[in-house]
């Protein structure tokens, strides 16, 4: 049975980690991909300095350096469970856990792979750099340290000793994750046999005493960038908005309650025999089903979250198309962030005047506790692409000075600088990136268009933003809402552009202004003569002039389908009388969602964000 044990639990443990790893691989390939873009590993002496002010930033240093390999996300996954294979082996050994034991290594595991898999939005507006590693470095280091600290003989008070130079050096790397190692040690000094009653309460004392001690020592001689209420969780991600979301450190509780509680049952007894196998295998098989349920249960796994990931990275691709493909098939009432980019995916395609409404349209709120700002989502990405390079830029130093400097905001900072014509700030962000692993190669591809203005305005990814750059050197404020303010700019913007004049016109639709439409038409059918009317724009027309009849529209050359569809769209109006408005949507969505009509009277009181 012994060398039974000492094959199956090595076997399950990598079998865990391998369906860890094939999970992460298929549900959060997006997932980890942002989680790269959202980060910035520069190999510069200046980036180590930057990490060096305040305790943990060891821990900031390496977790933003292994987080550049979810650039390939199957090199980021195998670098993590190793990590995790790596903190088994050191759990194992330091804590000396009977092989017929050896799944309550997987606790720490599973409360490690939350705090990773829990996040969702949160990604956007944490502030701890390399957090996907932090954690679980940090305890690799303060577990080993522990290991050491049971190695060295209990004479002339080496371990109370060891406690105090452990946790000065420890806390300055490793912040948080030190002082739980001083912990660890305390409590382990009550199950070494080879310590005496004194002993264990001077280790103790110190123990506790170097707890305390160190990090006020740090923080009035050496560190002065952490706020003295945050000293003792420095290297722990903060979860903090508007209030503390408590539920989120969850999961840290766990991990410090399973190394404390492993120190406490620590014995040199490593025997392996199983005396009522049944129980046994019951007891396992109880701890592997709470740890997967633990594991699924707090997963975060929300439909339009994920949607939103995969067409942002079409975005960033320039696939249009896979934009596309994304939101003609939406399962839930998508966010506004899926509509905007939809609609820039049309406008990038030249569909969007004819198939705006042709998909799936909402404005469900976030799943998340917290308030999902667009600005944070898709908002510097939508500004670029329409051509308010102020606002990207703007929103990019901010949340630069607010969140940490990623590799998202500097290619944006790069990208605006190059259209605004500053070449010598653009190579700035561009020299920044060509000292990270995986983004060099893109600044790489940026350079030849320094100096070279007329290479920008050839090439068909700017020419469309260039036609949009109308509004110079002007910067207010939007508020955060990114989609009101940006039609707001359109439809009140005169431009000769054909290309600016079909965006202030569909403002004007997303608006449903009659006032703010007919001038916005007139325009365009004037810059646009001898050309085809998109259907969208005939139906907002030929609705207005019915509904109002302050323009003779008598003579307008509208398409039979759009003058047929209105007809038979309020004949069904008709067959529909006394029922609920949302009654109504659900029975014309079939038929007519696809349509102006539709949109202008039964698509209302959509949130903004």
């Amino acid at each position: 049975m012994k060398d039974k044990l000492r094959l199956a639990v090595p076997v399950v443990l990598v079998a865990a980690l391998a369906t860890t790893a094939y999970f992460l691989l298929t549900l959060e390939d997006e997932y980890l991909w942002k989680v790269q873009e959202l980060n910035l590993f520069l190999d510069t002496p200046l980036f180590l300095r930057q990490q060096m002010v305040t305790a943990g930033w060891l821990l900031t240093w390496l977790g933003t350096w292994f987080t550049e390999f979810f650039y390939h996300p199957w090199i980021g996954v195998t670098l993590l469970c190793l990590w995790w294979a790596l903190l088994m082996a050191v759990l194992w050994r330091t804590f000396r856990i009977p092989m017929k034991w050896g799944l309550v290594l997987l606790i720490p595991v599973a409360a490690l792979l939350i705090t990773d898999v829990d996040l969702g939005y949160w990604i956007y507006y944490l502030k701890l750099r390399g957090h996907f590693f932090a954690a679980t470095i940090g305890t690799t280091v303060a577990v080993a340290s522990v290991w050491l600290y049971r190695l060295l003989p209990a004479k002339l008070y080496m371990r109370p000793l060891y406690m105090v130079l452990s946790t000065a050096v420890l806390y300055s790397l490793i912040g948080f994750y030190g002082l739980l190692s001083t912990l660890l040690m305390a409590v382990l000094s009550w199950r070494l046999k080879d310590m005496t009653l004194t002993g264990r309460v001077v280790a103790t004392v110190v123990g506790l005493l170097c707890i305390v001690f160190w990090p006020l020592y740090y923080y009035n001689f050496v560190f002065y960038q952490t706020g003295i209420q945050n000293i003792w969780w420095t290297g722990l991600p903060l979860f903090v908005i508007d209030q503390e979301y408590h539920a989120y450190y969850i999961p840290y509780y766990i991990l410090s309650a399973s190394l404390v509680a492993m120190a406490a049952l620590y014995s040199r007894d490593r025997e392996s025999s199983v005396r009522r196998p049944l129980v046994w295998g019951a007891c396992q098989l109880v701890l592997l089903g709470v740890l997967v349920w633990g594991v699924s249960r707090y997963w975060y796994r929300d439909y339009n979250f994920h949607k939103e990931l995969r067409m942002v990275r079409c975005m960033e691709n320039s696939d249009w198309e896979g934009i596309l493909s994304e939101a003609a098939y939406v399962e839930d009432e998508p966010t506004r962030a899926i509509v905007m980019m939809k609609n820039l995916a049309l406008f990038r395609l030249g569909q969007q005047g004819d198939k705006m409404y042709h998909y799936k349209t909402g404005a469900k709120a976030s799943a998340s506790p917290i308030h999902v700002s667009m600005t944070q989502v898709v908002g510097r990405s939508i500004y670029y692409h329409y051509g308010l390079l102020n606002y990207c830029y703007r929103w990019c130093l901010e949340d630069g000075v607010e969140m940490g400097w990623r590799a998202e905001y500097l290619k944006y900072l790069a990208l605006c600088s190059l259209l605004n014509g500053e070449d010598r700030v653009a190579s700035k962000y561009l020299d920044l990136l060509s000292h990270t692993r995986y983004h060099s190669a893109w600044a790489d591809s940026y350079r030849q268009f320094l100096g070279h203005p007329e290479k920008l305005r050839a090439d068909k990814r700017f020419e469309p933003i260039f036609h949009l750059m109308t509004s110079g050197d002007l910067l207010g404020s939007d508020n955060t809402l990114v989609e009101k303010f940006l039609m707001t700019q359109f439809v009140n913007t005169n431009s000769d552009d054909k290309l600016y004049q079909e965006q202030a016109l569909i403002a004007a639709l997303w608006m449903k202004d009659i006032q703010m439409f007919w001038p916005r038409f007139f325009q365009y059918a004037q810059s646009h003569v001898g050309e085809r009317m998109p259907t969208h724009f005939q139906e907002a027309a030929y609705l207005y002039g019915q509904l109002e009849h302050q323009v003779d529209i008598s003579h307008m050359p509208f398409d039979k389908e759009i003058v047929q569809s209105y007809n038979d769209f309020m004949a069904f109006a008709q067959q529909c009388q006394g029922m609920s408005e949302a009654q109504m949507r659900e029975v014309f969505y079939p038929r007519f969602g696809n349509t102006f009509y539709y949109e202008y009277f039964l698509v209302r009181g959509q949130k903004l964000y």
